[in-house]
């Protein structure tokens, strides 16, 4: 089952387009959104929680029309910035909020105020950059949403907090059963926690897969640079060649490789072994 489901999704903007988009978001898993800026992935987010209208296409939250404003009590929204009133301070920004949701949960709340150590009578535009994102975590949590949408979440942030963040994420995909759609450009942090993941490029989806499937998959292979002529560079996704050999992604049973012997180093590939030899196809 489906918590987001896109369909021939198409948007057209003065200097980049996304068309045919189709994406599925599974529930109850966390699914990493990968690509280099520019590649659509706060286009494809904003359509989502329609903030830009489609050209074309549908896109489904929940089974429902994703135009159903209903459906927004049932969603937490992380973004990569703080969108409050600079003014204002905790307290009076949860006086906003909090009646909002009909499943706002002020114990949750004040468990995650004292886990994230905010303070509450600080004006929020003298918050650092990793202080604004924990606050936006704070109110897109403690009203206990079903999906969770995180755009650039870990930016800014420690790399203790970093790991921290990552965690809590597991144990809610876990415990709760709560959807989590993480959209970052640090591709470390979904090789840890991702269960799917999805690569967008120049508008496009180049891969939408489990983790377990990539990781079965893709290799990056390693060897001299005369091991490579117009056959071997066909078996390959993407190259890079140095002065002293070739690196390269493959994708299927690298098994193949095994007649080459100590000669050749097979790795399994992390996303950006992924995002880098694909992008580099490409140009």
């Amino acid at each position: 089952m489906n918590t987001v489901e896109f369909h021939h999704v198409t948007k057209k903007r003065k200097d980049f387009s996304i068309e045919n988009l189709n994406i599925n978001i599974p529930k109850g898993y966390i699914t990493g959104f990968i690509g280099p800026n520019g590649s659509g992935k706060t286009t494809t987010i904003q359509m989502m929680m329609n903030i830009l209208q489609l050209d074309e296409g549908n896109i489904k939250l929940f089974g429902t029309p994703h135009k159903d404003h209903t459906i927004k009590q049932r969603i937490g929204f992380v973004y990569d910035d703080l969108y409050m009133y600079e003014e204002f301070t905790i307290k009076k920004m949860k006086s906003f909020i909090a009646p909002l949701y009909n499943t706002w949960n002020e114990n949750l709340f004040q468990s995650y105020l004292a886990k994230f150590e905010l303070p509450t009578r600080k004006k929020l535009k003298k918050f650092s950059r990793g202080m604004k994102m924990k606050c936006s975590l704070l109110f897109a949590l403690s009203h206990e949403p079903e999906f969770i949408v995180m755009d650039e979440p870990t930016g800014g942030l420690d790399p203790i907090f970093r790991r921290e963040l990552l965690d809590l994420l597991q144990n809610l995909m876990v415990n709760e059963d709560q959807t989590i759609f993480l959209s970052t450009h640090i591709t470390t942090d979904l090789d840890r926690i991702a269960d799917h993941v999805i690569f967008i490029y120049q508008g496009k989806i180049i891969l939408q897969q489990s983790m377990d499937d990539i990781k079965g998959q893709f290799h990056v292979i390693k060897g001299k640079r005369d091991m490579i002529d117009a056959d071997t560079k066909e078996l390959f996704i993407g190259i890079q060649n140095t002065e002293v050999g070739f690196s390269a992604l493959f994708e299927g049973n690298p098994s193949i490789f095994n007649t080459f012997g100590n000669e050749i180093v097979i790795d399994h590939a992390t996303l950006e072994d992924i995002m880098y030899f694909m992008t580099r196809k490409e140009n």
